[in-house]
Parts: structure tokens; sequence; C-alpha cells
């Protein structure tokens, strides 16, 4: 999620993304499929650009005072728009990204290769801030200049950044790639000095693991969106700033090739975006071939689904040290890579349990409007249908500020699920950016309740900019409960979403696409209603002279049919057929269990160094998170210099060292003035505009000279090279502009009746940005344009008219939200409705010895089994609720002959044919 983001356009033709934070003038203009606020200050245009689907076309304009034309009012066509180089007629360096991904079982290499030209007549810097999955393993980064090949080196990162800094100074070539400090999934990547007419291929490997989904497979995911990280109030940023833009207005062509091979016959391979056939490279079918249709939108991530037969086995991988390490090293010794799957007894994970503290964080910020907010609304309805009677719950959301429906947790119970569902179907998107740590700091701050042990389900976009302080926190309270993540939409951060199921001992859902979410929601409903794995231990059995090295952190968290990964240094000498056996001990449900693996110690053959580099990538994780939670600044120092060394003796990035390559052979120094070019990265745009304003807002006017002092480069720098403090810092000049603002507004409150505009206002209303939202402040509008802004809009009743109709209920859900929180159905107009029929069709079949509820009930149950068995995932657990109801009602004079009766006369009411035993009752 993101507040506002703002180009902005200069004499310079610089442009950076600013948050912004304050009122100003405001202008809307609505066209077909297009949405367009533009904010203007003396001669300075901001622009945001939101495609969704109006349903008028007006044009409403206040006093522009820009020097530039921004849209022919009489085509509707945009000019200049966003921001673009290209629309500034200004050359996009970066011609082309060709992605190569080579998945063998479950881990997967990714070779990128970016490609540059040069076609203006001055030696260009080149600046691209990308996305890449937050648990990657960047291990190779090099440059091809002409026949000239340079393989860069890791350092630390301010060396690395000086270095930089002196190549382009002394007009020599030079790349660098470095990490963002605050979110490891974002990188910038440099491309310095590239002469007129001079083309370069850049080259970057990963390595990464993919994770299983509920249906067995595996998900590799091309992050090919990058939406604009929201940063907290208060927060000190991060050091890449991004240059992003609507995904349809990308410069630059995407290919993208993978080649799968696996031990087990491949069963198929499916992806969100459109592919070409799948190619078998052998009869056995373990190997196979797939390419991306050409085309590619950039409008969504790339994501890829793996199937094995008979997949997810335990396994276990040894590779052999580097050559030309030292031996007692990370690198120079042999690593162990397990993969382990638990496999639970069948009364355990059939069973749910009637005690638990669940409580839901939903993200209600404005990136989430339209069909996501939609989507959590429904789920949340499934979720609080399927808690079971005796545990407690509550519902938080956040934005900019942020909201509980109770004060507390409460019980479960007909009065509190109906109370929280009510609130449920009032949820917008309206609460502005996402400060997601405070409403987090107060579910912490809540004493946990005896017995119920803490379920978190969190949901968001994951568009945040202090992901490793949210992450932080987790793992600080991780004794306390279990946290659930899911990542909605395109873009989500995948840094974010499994660092708060990995440190919170719980699971990660992604949501994108055409995905529904309910399916995945509920799946991770039954983890959490099954009791928590405790006292996990893992033991090792080796050879005589051979001893382990833990380089993973100890398991906290086990699921049924999720994979476990350990990674261990194995330090001595062994015969090549010598065994090794690793034993995991648990304790599920208060009985002891355990399982074994017996592997060989030979190493593999062909794995490179893939194993080293994820295992030190673990490792890296795990200091890096040591070193923020140091109280004492020494302590942290010295797990900064751990990270550094291991980074730069594996070659792999961290938050503390960059990748740096110099073109030392060129003998001519570049000559001319070097221009920075930002390549743009592509954006969803989820801002949802105020749909029914039809008119402007009021306004200030801001002095255009606070703009004077602004020369930002995209990745935090200033233009001058040199001006870098020491250690690291940019300089930050967004929060002295924010006062700037507030100090040079003046209230202006006739400034549209100036310009012939109507009495018919929008108000802005300030509110609170850091403590809890005011339940007096209701809003039944959109204002998730103004994210992050600090003001709320409200429109006048004369812009309210012209709504579209609500869509019809989906029949699934009409039904679900009848149910009692007890689990049966009521026989009443409503449930007849739901199952499309009349209430004396209902009414008439039901036995004379049957009561009126367990007949709506068992008709309830007939409907979900005849008509929804492709979405049993999602009713599955409110099922369950609905059997045990019924269960306890035989002892009420109904024996099993009246069911059979009531289950065979809703057959042929329904015109379905479910049998008795299938409904489990």
């Amino acid at each position: 999620m993101f507040s506002p983001v703002v180009s902005m356009f200069n004499r310079n033709s610089y442009m950076f993304w600013w948050h912004l934070y304050t009122n100003m003038y405001i202008t809307y203009m609505y066209m077909y499929n297009v949405q367009i606020m533009f904010i203007s200050f003396h001669k300075h245009v901001f622009c945001l650009l939101n495609v969704q689907t109006v349903q008028y076309i007006t044009i409403h304009l206040c006093s522009m005072k820009s020097s530039g034309v921004l849209v022919d009012c009489c085509t509707g066509m945009m000019v200049n728009c966003c921001g673009l180089l290209t629309s500034q007629k200004e050359p996009v360096p970066l011609k082309s990204v060709e992605v190569e991904l080579e998945v063998r079982d479950h881990v997967a290499t990714v070779v990128s290769t970016l490609n540059y030209e040069n076609k203006e007549d001055k030696p260009l810097e080149a600046v691209f801030v990308f996305p890449l999955p937050g648990d990657a393993a960047v291990c190779h980064f090099s440059a091809k200049i002409g026949q000239t090949h340079i393989v860069a080196e890791v350092k630390e990162k301010q060396e690395a950044r000086e270095e930089y800094d002196d190549a382009l100074s002394s007009g020599q070539q030079a790349f660098l790639l470095e990490e963002s400090e605050q979110s490891p999934d974002i990188f910038s990547l440099s491309v310095g000095s590239l002469p007129p007419g001079e083309s370069a291929s850049i080259r970057l490997e990963y390595v990464i693991e993919l994770a299983v989904q509920a249906d067995e497979g595996l998900r590799f995911c091309l992050p090919a969106v990058l939406n604009p990280r929201y940063e907290p109030q208060g927060s000190e940023g991060g050091n890449v700033q991004v240059t992003s833009v609507p995904a349809s207005l990308v410069p630059y062509s995407l290919s993208f090739s993978a080649r799968v091979s696996s031990p087990r016959p491949v069963s198929k391979v499916e992806s969100n975006c459109p592919l070409d056939p799948l190619q078998h490279l052998n009869t056995e079918q373990t190997q196979v071939a797939v390419k991306l249709a050409a085309g590619h939108k950039f409008d969504r991530d790339v994501e890829l689904l793996i199937y094995y037969n008979d997949a997810h086995q335990p396994t276990a991988v040894v590779e052999a040290g580097q050559a030309s390490s030292k031996p007692g090293t990370l690198m120079g010794d042999p690593v162990v890579m397990l993969s382990l799957y638990p496999e639970f007894p069948q009364a355990v994970t059939s069973s749910v349990a009637s005690c638990g503290e669940f409580v839901f964080l939903l993200d209600r910020s404005g990136s989430m409007s339209g069909g996501q907010i939609k989507s959590a609304r429904d789920t949340l309805l499934l979720l609080l249908k399927s808690v079971p009677l005796g545990c407690y719950f509550n519902i938080y959301s956040f934005g900019s500020s942020y909201e509980h429906i109770f004060p507390k947790s409460v019980e479960y119970n007909q009065k509190t699920m109906e109370e929280a569902l009510k609130k449920v179907d009032k949820m917008e998107a309206d609460l502005g950016g996402t400060e997601i740590l405070e409403p987090l700091k107060h579910i912490y701050s809540q004493p946990c309740i005896p017995n119920q042990p803490r379920q978190l389900f969190v949901f968001t976009d994951g568009e945040v900019g202090n992901t490793k302080e949210v992450i932080n926190l987790v793992k600080q309270n991780s004794g306390s409960h279990r946290c659930f993540s899911f990542g909605i939409g395109e873009g989500a951060s995948s840094a974010l979403i499994n660092g708060l199921a990995k440190e919170g001992g719980g699971h990660a859902q992604f949501i994108t696409g055409t995905d529904r979410m309910q399916p995945k929601v509920m799946q991770s409903l039954r983890f959490a209603l099954q009791p928590a794995v405790v006292d996990i231990s893992v033991t090792w059995d080796l050879p005589k002279g051979v001893s382990v090295t833990a380089l993973s952190p100890p398991i906290t968290a086990l699921f049924q049919g999720q994979r476990s990964l350990v990674y261990a240094q194995l330090t001595g000498q062994s015969s090549e057929a010598s065994e090794g056996c690793v034993t995991v001990k648990y304790s599920l449900a208060g009985h002891p269990s355990q399982n074994q693996l017996h592997f060989s110690l030979r190493p593999a053959e062909d794995t490179g160094l893939t194993v080293h580099r994820l295992a030190a990538r673990t490792l890296i994780r795990s200091l890096e998170m040591e070193e923020r939670e140091c109280e004492e600044e020494e302590d942290g120092e010295v797990k900064k210099k751990k990270v550094v060394e291991l980074s730069v003796q594996s070659g792999v990035s961290s938050a503390f060292t960059a990748f740096i390559a110099v073109n030392k052979g060129n003998s001519e120094a570049i000559q001319g003035p070097l221009v920075r070019r930002n390549v743009p990265t592509p954006m969803m745009m989820a801002w949802g505009m105020p749909q029914n304003l039809s008119c402007c807002a009021p306004v200030r006017n801001i002095n255009p000279n606070i703009f004077e002092d602004l020369s930002i480069t995209s990745h935090g720098r200033t233009k001058s090279c040199k001006s870098r403090e020491k250690g690291g810092a940019s300089r930050n000049v967004f929060s002295n502009l924010k006062k700037k603002l507030v100090a040079s507004m003046k209230p202006q409150k006739n400034s549209l009746e100036s310009h012939g505009v109507s009495h018919c206002y929008a108000s802005l209303k300030p509110m609170s940005l850091s403590s809890e939202r005011d339940e007096s402040e209701e809003c039944d509008y959109d204002d998730s344009m103004y994210m992050g802004t600090g003001f709320k809009i409200k429109p006048h009743p004369c812009s309210l008219t012209g709504l579209p109709k609500q869509p019809p209920r989906d029949p699934l859900l009409q039904l679900v939200s009848l149910q009692k929180a007890s689990g049966c159905w009521v026989l009443d107009p409503d449930l007849a409705a739901a199952l499309g029929k009349t209430s004396e069709e209902v009414e008439k079949p039901k036995p004379a010895s049957v009561n009126q509820d367990v007949w709506a009930t068992i008709l309830a149950l007939t409907w979900l089994h005849g008509f929804k068995m492709d979405a049993q995932e999602e009713w599955e657990l409110l099922a369950m609720k609905a059997v045990s109801w019924l269960r306890a009602q035989k002892g009420k004079n109904h024996n099993t002959s009246c069911v059979k009766e009531c289950v065979e006369a809703g057959n042929a009411l329904l015109g379905c044919n479910v049998q008795k035993d299938s409904l489990g009752i």
C-alpha cells in the first residue's frame, strides 16, 4: 500500500516520487475508463493516474497554473501523462529483459539479462529500481560492454558506492547493484557512464526455493510489478526511491523461458500469464520446457505452478564445498539441504480445536479498493461462520489509522458474530495509507486469554516501506501467537508476507490475478485450528569424524503437507559410502512423534554451489535479524561485520553489501556531462478515486519557492556524487519539504467560485495519522485516493446520484450468511430464496416428526454437497459445525431414520443425489 505517489516535473526534467501529506489545489477529470488527478503548484504539475471504469464522462477543472498542457479537453487524450521519460521524448536506455528459469525439483535458478542501449548523443547513467523475491539469494552480477566482460565483486555497501562514484567521476564505466536496506525484495541497479551509441548487457543471477501450495503445486513468481511502498509517519525511509509507471506504459520488453527437471514426472505447468505449449524433453516426462507467450504487458507478476507426480517426499542433498575455498568455512565444506514433509495422524488433521483467540487484521488502505476489499469482506464472512463455538475473536482494520470492532477479543456467539458481520459489510478501502505497525503493537499489548491460543490473520497487499521493522515486531512476540499472512494482488511484498509467517510461526499465502482468496484463507484456518506442534528438535547421527553446524534458525512451526527446510555445514572426513541420519522430534496434541530421514553423504553432481548459496542466504538473513535486535550498538556492529564477511565470502547479497563492477580496461575517460535516466518500473494503479465527486476539492495556496532545493535522484542520492555522508546515509529532504508545505499554506475559501464552479464542494477534513480512528467519523464513500494525505473526502449529497447497481450476491455466500453461530440454519423465507425455492416449496416436504431447524440444516448441507463440491475447501469447516450441531440434536427425538428421511426429501426438492453418509451425520 502507499500514499499518493506524485510525479514532479521541474525545469531540469528530473522526476522523483514523493509521499504527499498535505492538502493542495486538486483537479479531477473523469473520462471513460480513466481517472486523473492533477495537483497544481506554480510551474510544477503533479499527476496521478488511475484506471477504473467510470459510469459517465464529466470534466471539472480548477485553476491550473502550470505552463504545460497535459490533457486535450476536446479529445480526452492525455499528453505527457504520468511523467514518463518517453513522454518527455527522452529515450529509456533499458530495451529488453530476458529471463531464463531452471527448476530442479524444488529449487530454482534464475538468470536475468538486461539489455541497455544509449541512443542519445551524451553519456548516460541509467538507474533501475526493481523487485525480486524477498527470499532469493542473489549470487552473480556481471556486465558485457562490446567484447569486454566484467564480473562484479561483493563489497561492503558504502565502499561499493564510493568506488562507483569515483569511477563515474573519473569517466570510467561502473555498475552497482544494491539491496534496499528497508526491504530485501527491492533492488537498485545503476549502469554508469554508458557512452553515446554504446550497448551493455547486464546479467543477474539468483537462486530460490519454491514454495508448496495448498494443491501441492510448487509456486515460482517472477515479480514484474513494483508498487510504490508506503512510508509510515515518522519513518526514516529507505535508501531506494521508486520510479513507477502504469504497467501498460512500460517502454521495454520481457521474454521468459523455463526448463523444469525432477526425479519424478512433471504432470503439468500452469501460469497466470499466456504460455506457449508445454514441451516434453524426454519420454519419462521428467524434463519439460515452456515459454511465456510474446507480448507480456507488465500488468501482473509472472507466476508458474509446477506439479510433479508423487511429489513432496522427504529428501536430502549434499553438495561438495568449493575447491578454492578454505576448509572449515561455509563455502569450503560440504553443505546438506534437508526437505522435510511431516505426516501427522489422520485423527489430528481431521479434528478442529474448540478453543483459540482469532484476531483478523485487514488492510483497508486505498490500494485495496475495488475487488480486493470485496473479496476480503467475503472471506471474513466465511471465517466468522467457520470459527467454532467457545473461541474468542476480534477484527482490526488499518490504513493511516486503525479501528477495531471490539475493545478486546470477545467470546464467539450469535450476538457477537452478528455485530461483527454488520460492521464487516460496511468496510471499504477508505482508511488512507498503510500504517500496519501501530495496530500490531496494539494487538500485542492486549493480554492473551488463558487456554485460548492466539492466532493472527493478516490481510494486506504488502506495499509498506518499513518491512523489516514490522517483521521484527512479529518476531519479538512470536512466543504469544501464530501469524498467518496473506499477500493480496500484484506486487505484494514477498519479503513482508513471507517474513510475517516465518517469524510468527504460521503460514503465508499469495492471492494474485483471478485467484480466489477464500480457499487459501480457509486452508490456513484449518492449520490454525490444528494443535500447535511444540518441542521441535533436530538431531543428527553422522559417521565418526564428521560434525555438523546448523545454518538454519530452529524450526518453530510444522504443518501437515508443508515443507520445512534445514541447512547444515558438514565438517570432517568420511567415505563416500557413508550415510547420515537426521531425526525430527516434536509433540503434537500431547503425543510425542518423530520423523527420520537417512541420506547418503556422497555429494550430488551438477548442483554447482546452489545449496551453499541458499544456506548462506539463510544464515545472512538470520544474522541481519539479530543485528536489528541488538540493543547495544557495539553488539550490532559485530553482527553486521559477520554479515559482510559471509556475504563477501559466499558472493550472496545482503543489506550491508553491494555488487560493484568497474571497467578498468577502458583507458580513455568518457567525455561530456553525465545525464541520469530513471528506468521506470511497472506498477498496478489501484487508487480508488471517489467516483461520485462531481466537482473540485477546495484548496490552499502553496509557496512555489519551497521546491528550489530539490535535486533528488532515483535512489536517494543527490546529484553530486560526492555529497553522501559517511556511513551511507542519504540526504533526505522530504521531511523538510513537508514542513515548508505546511508553513506555506493559506486558506482560500472561494477559489473555485472565482472560476465559475458551483458550491457543490467536497469537504476536506483532517484525520489522525497515528492513533485509533474516531468511531464517530463515519465514512460511506471511497476516499482512498487521498491515502496518506491526512485528509478525508466527503462528497456533497448532490454528487451521489447515478450509483451503479450492486451485483447479485454469490449463491454460496448468500447461503453461508444465513448460518447461525451454533452451526444450524433456520427455516425461513431467506433460506428458501438462497436455495432458489419459495417458502411453501421448502416447508411442504419436511417430515412431520422433524424439527424445522434440523430440516433447514440438512437442506443446506444437501445443497452444498450437491452443487458446491468444487468449492468444498471454502465451506468444509462451517459444514463440520453444522454436522456437530445435528449430532447434538439426536438425543432430542431425532434418530438416524429421521435424518435419512430428510436427506431423501431434500434430494427430491433440490434435484440432487447426495448420500447421507457423505454428509458425515
